[in-house]
């Protein structure tokens, strides 16, 4: 016989189902990424980015295409005497979208280099989804400063 796989009775193969993400898997993966992120744990915070994992970041020219490009540029920080002191994360939304889902938050981070601190306030976007193993993984990070008004300006 043949013809689409068995799927019940002797001989069943059985396809593979991922799971929706959930709420809570999001907030975890997230939360892990953020406290890798204001560690300054190099190695943490890349094992939660897919390799084919995109990054928009206001403060760079380009888009930054995988995680080894990402990698190249942190490595420069961190050579430069960069690291993050604080990292902070708040007024979380998540968007569930089955196996993807996008965590958007404000983040509040103060990095210092060679002795000299800064603060800034930022909005993030970070999508994540399930890969063939069950984990949740980050493929997506956009980061747009956060607007002055024009009360803070004055």
């Amino acid at each position: 016989m043949t013809g689409a796989p068995r799927t019940r009775g002797p001989g069943a193969t059985r396809e593979r189902t991922s799971s929706p993400l959930t709420r809570e898997e999001v907030e975890r993966a997230a939360a892990a990424l953020v406290a890798a992120f204001a560690a300054t744990d190099t190695r943490a915070y890349f094992d939660a980015f897919a390799p084919d994992a995109d990054f928009v970041f206001h403060t760079e020219p380009d888009r930054l295409p995988d995680r080894d490009s990402y990698e190249r540029l942190w490595r420069g920080w961190l050579a430069d005497g960069w690291r993050v002191l604080s990292c902070e994360s708040s007024g979380a939304v998540v968007h569930l979208c089955g196996e993807a889902a996008v965590f958007v938050h404000d983040v509040r981070t103060t990095t210092e280099t060679d002795g000299v601190t800064g603060t800034t306030a930022e909005r993030e976007t970070i999508v994540f989804h399930r890969t063939a193993d069950g984990s949740v993984t980050a493929v997506h990070e956009h980061l747009s400063p956060v607007p002055t008004t024009a009360e803070a300006s004055t």
